[in-house]
């Protein structure tokens, strides 16, 4: 087992190349977690933790617009290892704050190379490891490193490049057109009016930020989103810490309580959707105005999380509505004007500021070049290894949460079982595992990566055709309830038949 990373230098490309046993690509909510996991389970196992960006916190560091904070709670979106102490709904200061912790107890800092953008990985049967090239974006020097096993910890989104359609007239607008992945840190919203384009959860955090000082703010949406208001600090974890309760319980009690109504409304979406329509529509019902029209502006055509339920802490937005300082149009947009925008019902929206709250596109595996054997390899093609791995591509790990739970549930189960997996390996003496289909599996139909009737978020559509594939069958599916797989992928067989050691 390797102690220390390795450092050598090829001679033939000038390239530093260093050797780790584990490289950890992304230094956000999954990455941290995975060193964690790592760091504890084989503290004799080198590691590195490589990301793009300038600071740690993926999402938490490159969002940066007003208000910006959590769309789930802290109790769940932290880690399992870790108690959160704060509110259960969290700014993106406090999680970071929260990271930075973790980052300092578990003496990671040494381990993340900061502004190392990975462009590609190559995996070779005969050295039983990957060589991963790198650019460091602060030098403009290109390094090496090349790992036994690679854990793609990067996210899902790109970071450089949102999403944002293209409307007649946008070259004419007067005023200023921001998207809130790239807020400028000088725009001032103070006494303008704007007019926010989009309806989900960053269009929920912004609005109400924006409307304590702008002159007016108004959703635009091109079709409505369930909103559901919940309080910022949970009645709960108050009577507990008021009781001095330790905070290793506190955070344990208010997981499972958390976790518990979660899987009751994942499970009353597919079982009693119109049950839980009416439930969601009549909680949202006294915190509007009287005679807001509800069925319009927050009655969804389509199911009950079949798209993410946008959270309002303490009605935040609701109360913003409430008092006149925010208003919903529903409509789709005709063409930008000098002054706003024109509706295709001809209603005139004046804008000093638009703000195209229209959402992200999804990055495979952060853009990187994958090759096996000096085969490209072509993700569209593969089956996914229960959400884990991909069918014929080596000591490779993945990190992808859930739609309709924290992000930070699946990566902790990830987390274990990768670390397993490891240990697996060490006691059988190989090196290298590969997700092979196995001959049940030769005529197994390809299916798209997500399924419109289960999840049907714009990003998730638009990105069909670039994701992976998924089967008919265990272990080629993925995108599971949390209720489902925590109990599943610990009780995994690690010498299952799709599993090929060498």
């Amino acid at each position: 087992m390797t102690s220390t990373a390795e450092r050598t230098t090829a001679t033939t490309t000038d390239t530093e190349t260093e050797h780790v046993d584990v490289l950890i690509v992304g230094a956000g909510i999954s990455g941290i977690g995975a060193a964690h996991h790592l760091r504890e389970q084989f503290p004799g196992k080198s590691f590195v933790i490589l990301d793009a960006l300038d600071s740690r916190g993926g999402t938490w560091w490159t969002h940066r617009y007003p208000g910006v904070r959590s769309d789930s709670d802290l109790f769940t979106f932290g880690y399992k290892f870790k108690p959160w102490r704060g509110a259960s709904i969290a700014s993106s200061e406090e999680i970071l704050s929260y990271l930075d912790e973790v980052i300092e107890e578990d003496q990671l800092g040494e381990r993340i190379r900061y502004r190392h953008r990975v462009s590609s990985a190559t995996w070779s049967s005969a050295e039983q490891r990957w060589t991963v090239d790198v650019a460091r974006e602060d030098t403009a020097e290109p390094v090496r490193f090349t790992t036994g096993f690679l854990w793609m910890c990067q996210g899902y989104y790109d970071h450089d490049q949102p999403y944002q359609p293209r409307w007649e007239g946008l070259d004419r607008f007067g005023g200023v057109v921001v998207h809130p992945q790239q807020w400028p840190a000088d725009l001032d919203t103070a006494g303008k009016r704007v007019v926010v384009i989009g309806s989900g959860a960053t269009a929920a955090t912004l609005i109400p930020a924006l409307a304590d000082t702008a002159a007016h703010v108004t959703m635009l949406q091109r079709s409505p989103t369930f909103f559901f208001a919940r309080p910022r600090t949970h009645e709960l974890a108050e009577t507990l810490r008021a009781l001095d309760v330790p905070d290793d319980w506190t955070h344990e009690i208010l997981r499972r309580a958390y976790i518990a109504e979660g899987d009751m409304i994942a499970r009353m979406s597919f079982e009693s959707p119109d049950e839980l329509r009416e439930l969601l529509i009549e909680s949202m019902r006294p915190q509007l105005p009287e005679g807001f029209d509800i069925d319009r502006h927050f009655n969804p055509s389509y199911r009950p999380w079949q798209q993410r339920l946008a959270l309002l802490p303490d009605g935040d937005m609701f109360t913003a509505i409430r008092e006149g300082r925010a208003s919903v149009v529903t409509d789709t947009i005709e063409t930008f004007t000098e002054t706003g925008i024109r509706t295709s019902s001809d209603e005139e929206l004046a804008a000093d500021i638009v703000v195209t709250a229209t959402g992200f596109d999804l990055s495979l595996f952060g853009g990187v070049a994958f090759t096996v054997d000096g085969e490209p390899v072509d993700f569209t093609s593969r089956v996914t290894w229960r959400g884990i791995m991909m069918s014929g591509v080596p000591n490779m790990a993945y990190v992808f949460g859930y739609f309709r739970a924290s992000w930070t549930l699946r990566a902790d189960l990830v987390s274990e079982f990768v670390c397993r997996l490891l240990a697996h390996m060490e006691k059988r003496g190989v090196t290298s595992v590969v997700p092979t289909l196995r001959p049940q599996d030769a005529d197994m139909p390809l299916l798209p990566w997500a399924v419109p009737e289960n999840f049907n978020s714009g990003y998730v559509m638009r990105s069909a055709d670039r994701m992976f594939k998924r089967g008919d069958r265990e272990p080629w599916t993925h995108l599971l309830e949390y209720a489902e797989e925590r109990t599943a992928l610990p009780a995994l067989d690690l010498d299952e038949e799709s599993l090929a050691y060498r």
